[in-house]
């Protein structure tokens, strides 16, 4: 570790902070700011990713231990790190938050490895930054656990992302009101380490915003069109070097990056619809010019198929609903091009979010879609067959990830045993769809019936009072009453009976379809499209219930079960992908998490 080789480009390229004292401050005409981590007490490895470390060259078995962690904790500086914390802003839930910056992650450094590859290292929670505002810089172990198993299984998944190549715990405390009860405790202080080409964001380009309308907020750097200007050659050069080698206009190189992020950024949420991953908290701050899945705070894998999914507590609107997020992160991409401009006119980069973003995430999107189907030819109706399949896990509340996985049951039309296969799988499927106690128990409103009625009156009586979120919000509230008022009048055997219904319509479907891609061998057509839906089709995905199982061992000084987890997550298609998976051997049976669950182990495996 002490030969690592590191070139700090960022900070020789980009201005510094002057002001070297480590206080929470306005940081004006600069994108950095130099610190030092803080220490912690008797720091302990929880667990280390060989994969992520390995790209910094770095092996942790040929490593001593001690040394490792004090490295990895912030308690030692690496040689040749240049410990800082960014600059950045944001809009946060649609609102400019003016300025925020890495309040909790501190920059080491850029690690050039063996094949000559740039990477950034942070270490996040190692303490108080000048954008730290009234928090103490500092992560604790649940959320530092979930933060390194979701980057791993992502990356894993081939989701892109940054990756996680330790989480390292220790006796130092902080005090957090973890339920907001107002009965806070004391967790224990805890920092990953976090690898990634760079974490420069959209928000980055913020910190030059005008004064907002809405918030009356202003980038701390109002005005600095030469850093602005720094700033996007910086980003070309190093990260795009290829575009900045053409003898062009700055324009014209600012329009092929900027053309480049927005097609990744597509990239990117198509992975997200396609393996059922939701971000929570799409702010402009969490978005990576290089469509990389960043900044991990309340995320979740949805258990059931639904679009209104919201994993994040403080998102009451909805407005980061599963299916909102390409939505989205087209909305993030037009604030870039708003920061861009004037080094990029805003027209211009309206225009090209107009002629690719949408473009290339239907053509990804898709064709992630078929290969998760296991349909070997492009043709007219897939979309269609694919919202129908949405709509019918939707209404029956099935299993996005093992409805996917248990479709490679079926066999294609021709092959003998067709017959008995679709058999298989709808029964498969039928079994990963909810109970009526459990539908009834998720569709349960949240506000009482007064509540509501006082919400109506005043949006009526008060039309600023009826803005987006709080439309979205009674918008949710109203299908749910409705929703549970005709699930009322339903029992389990009727609920089984038109579940059976809706999916027995879908898979003649799907057969119809995969009869139109048969040629006189069907065997090896069916051979070839299960192994690219075992490809595709995850095993396994980090459920909540999944991680909490492994925090709970880890706040007990067991940290085996999270690192069985992380090995669990490092293959999450761990069948042979020319195997032909058996109805026995589909998948372990995981219990779908919306009430009370069966006893689980920490895999997500039930062990009644």
């Amino acid at each position: 570790m002490e030969s690592l080789k590191f070139n700090n480009r960022a900070l020789q390229q980009l201005p510094i902070d002057r002001d070297e004292q480590n206080y929470v401050r306005t940081v004006t005409g600069a994108c950095f700011s130099r610190l030092q981590p803080t220490p912690v007490e008797n720091p302990t490895l929880v667990a280390h990713s060989k994969s992520a470390l390995s790209l910094l060259d770095i092996d942790p078995d040929k490593e001593s231990i001690d040394s490792f962690v004090e490295y990895f904790s912030g308690n030692k500086v690496l040689p040749g790190s240049e410990p800082a914390a960014h600059c950045y802003c944001g809009h946060q839930f649609g609102y400019f938050s003016g300025q925020l910056g890495d309040g909790a992650a501190i920059y080491l450094g850029e690690v050039i490895n063996g094949k000559g590859e740039r990477w950034e290292l942070q270490l996040k929670g190692a303490g108080k930054t000048p954008y730290s505002r009234t928090a103490d810089g500092r992560k604790v172990l649940r959320s530092s656990i979930r933060e390194f198993l979701c980057s791993e299984a992502m990356y894993n998944l081939g989701v892109p992302t940054t990756r996680a190549g330790s989480c390292i715990t220790s006796d130092s405390r902080v005090v957090r009101d973890i339920f907001y009860s107002g009965n806070p405790i004391e967790e224990r202080c805890t920092i990953v380490s976090r690898i990634a080409p760079t974490f420069i964001r959209f928000g980055s380009f913020e910190i030059f915003k005008t004064r907002d309308q809405q918030t009356a907020r202003q980038g701390p750097s109002l005005g600095r069109q030469d850093i602005k200007q720094q700033l996007v050659e910086y980003c070309i050069s190093t990260f795009f070097p290829e575009i900045y080698a053409k003898e062009i206009p700055l324009l014209e190189k600012t329009r092929e990056f900027y053309r480049e992020v927005v097609r990744s950024t597509a990239v990117l949420v198509s992975h997200w619809q396609t393996v059922g991953f939701c971000h929570g908290v799409l702010n402009t701050d969490n978005m990576s010019i290089m469509g990389l899945t960043i900044d991990y705070g309340p995320f979740g894998f949805m258990d059931h198929y639904d679009p209104d999914f919201i994993c994040n507590g403080s998102d009451d609107g909805g407005r980061y609903k599963f299916s909102s997020q390409p939505e989205i992160c087209g909305w993030n991409l037009r604030k870039l091009a708003e920061a861009l401009d004037p080094v990029l006119p805003l027209s211009e980069g309206q225009l090209v979010i107009k002629e690719e973003y949408m473009r290339v995430y239907e053509r990804e999107y898709i064709t992630k879609m078929r290969s998760k189907l296991g349909l070997l030819q492009e043709m007219e109706g897939d979309l269609e067959l694919v919202n129908t399949l949405l709509d019918t896990m939707h209404r029956t509340f099935a299993d996005f990830t093992n409805t996917f996985r248990n479709l490679n049951l079926m066999l294609v039309p021709g092959v003998e045993g067709f017959e008995a296969s679709k058999i298989a799988c709808l029964n498969k499927i039928l079994s990963q769809c909810s109970t009526i106690d459990e539908l009834k128990k998720v569709s349960t409103p949240k506000m009482d019936p007064r509540q509501m009625e006082l919400i109506l009156q005043l949006m009526q009586q008060s039309p600023q009072f009826a803005d987006e979120r709080m439309i979205s919000k009674v918008k949710s509230e109203l299908d749910k009453i409705n929703s549970h008022k005709d699930l009322g009048k339903m029992n389990q055997e009727q609920k089984q009976e038109e579940d059976s219904a809706l999916w027995c319509a879908w898979l003649d479907k799907y057969s119809e379809r995969l009869r139109m891609e048969t040629g006189s061998d069907s065997t090896s057509i069916n051979t070839a499209r299960i192994s690219v839906m075992n490809r595709n089709n995850p095993i396994m995905v980090l459920r909540n219930y999944v991680a909490q199982a492994a925090i709970e061992a880890a706040e007990k000084g067991d940290y085996t079960e999270v690192n069985k987890v992380l090995e669990l997550l490092q293959q999450p298609y761990s069948q042979p992908a020319d195997t032909v998976v058996t109805p026995e051997a589909a998948t372990p049976h995981i219990s779908n998490n919306y009430s009370e669950r069966p006893p689980i182990n920490a895999l997500g495996i039930c062990v009644t």
